[in-house]
């Protein structure tokens, strides 16, 4: 256990641009919230998802290869079955990182991943995982394990 929370955090502190995949404008969307947290704590996001122009005031792009900067994580807002392609979309690019939401796990594409060198994780939240292990909970009463004298904001 310690091994993976060790791993997430790297990932985590390490990973700071990312593309997420199916991010949508609409504000009730779980990839929205998730992006606005990201973007509230520093990191770059870079929206893709071909039905919009920009979302959260960043240029969204069609596809990850349309992405001009190097992104460190790929965040997958998509079903299971539509993640192999993203994955080795996310390997041609040099992304750092595979990260497949709640609810997405594709055991191949991760396997191709982890084989061309970068970091998976499946079936997690990075909203949740960044808050657990950096103290965003704790206002919520969740034990986070975390001691840390920054107030919530």
């Amino acid at each position: 256990m310690s091994d993976e929370i060790s791993t997430l955090r790297r990932i985590l502190k390490n990973h700071r641009r990312v593309a997420i995949v199916g991010l949508s404008a609409d504000w009730f969307r779980p990839s929205h919230f998730v992006a606005k947290y990201l973007q509230q704590h520093g990191y770059r996001i870079v929206p893709v998802n071909p039905r919009y122009e920009s979302i959260l005031g960043e240029r969204c792009y069609a596809r990850l290869e349309d992405i001009p900067e190097p992104v460190d994580m790929v965040d997958v807002f998509r079903r299971t079955e539509d993640v192999g392609p993203i994955a080795d979309s996310a390997i041609a690019i040099g992304a750092r990182c595979l990260w497949q939401q709640i609810g997405v796990k594709n055991e191949a594409a991760a396997a191709r991943a982890r084989a061309a060198g970068l970091d998976t994780v499946m079936d997690r939240c990075v909203k949740i995982e960044h808050a657990r292990l950096f103290g965003g909970l704790n206002w919520a009463g969740v034990n986070t394990r975390v001691i840390s004298a920054r107030r919530p904001i």
